[in-house]
């Protein structure tokens, strides 16, 4: 298996766990929805420990990292990465078997690198598997009310835009409007560093 390493996880790890240390569920299965490297899930399952940690991708390549990451960690409550496509209209975390049920939604840096359809099928989906007072978290780049909170972040969207035009940094109110329909409700907006934001969801 290859084991792949993205620096910008080694970054923000350590703000993001902050945030997920104090404001997760205190039991059950988080579902990393795009764990891509693994870096983060092996990072944050051992400081969870109360906590089953599920990593999910897409991507055959990074569902293979994290598999090579969480052999070499081994953490207890980390659990086999699954593929999940968020348009799929049944995630297979739906049908099988979990050691807790799923108390909590977390996705990193995805929404930019997906098309729109991904933002709104990731909180359908959400919605389907999520009790009320679960939580659901993002983190990312956004702008806020059709600004970008620097010119960095502002390179970094048209440079994304330029690779895929369905990619792009999102309108957080945007993705908030997204979350309502869908039965959450924004609970708070945690500045972090490098211009991203962490944003918390409850389902209510």
């Amino acid at each position: 298996m290859t084991k792949r390493y993205a620096p910008a996880t080694e970054r923000n790890r350590e703000a993001i766990l902050g945030v997920l240390r104090d404001r997760l569920p205190d039991e059950g299965t988080v579902l990393e929805i795009s764990a891509g490297t693994g870096q983060h899930a092996v990072f944050f399952a051992p400081t969870l420990g109360a906590r089953y940690w599920l990593p999910t991708d897409i991507d055959e390549i990074s569902l293979a990292s994290i598999a090579s990451w969480r052999e070499e960690t081994a953490p207890v409550n980390l659990l086999p990465p699954q593929s999940l496509d968020v348009l799929d209209t049944v995630w297979p975390v739906e049908t099988v078997e979990l050691p807790a049920p799923i108390s909590a939604v977390v996705n990193i840096n995805m929404l930019h690198i997906a098309p729109w359809s991904c933002c709104e099928a990731l909180f359908a989906g959400a919605a389907r598997i999520l009790k009320p007072g679960a939580t659901m978290f993002l983190y990312g780049p956004f702008r806020r009310e059709g600004q970008h909170s620097s010119a960095s972040n502002a390179s970094f969207d048209d440079q994304l835009r330029s690779q895929d035009p369905q990619w792009g940094v999102r309108d957080l109110e945007a993705v908030i409007s997204v979350a309502v329909d869908h039965g959450f409700e924004c609970r708070e907006v945690i500045e972090m560093p490098a211009n991203n934001l962490s944003v918390i969801f409850v389902c209510v």
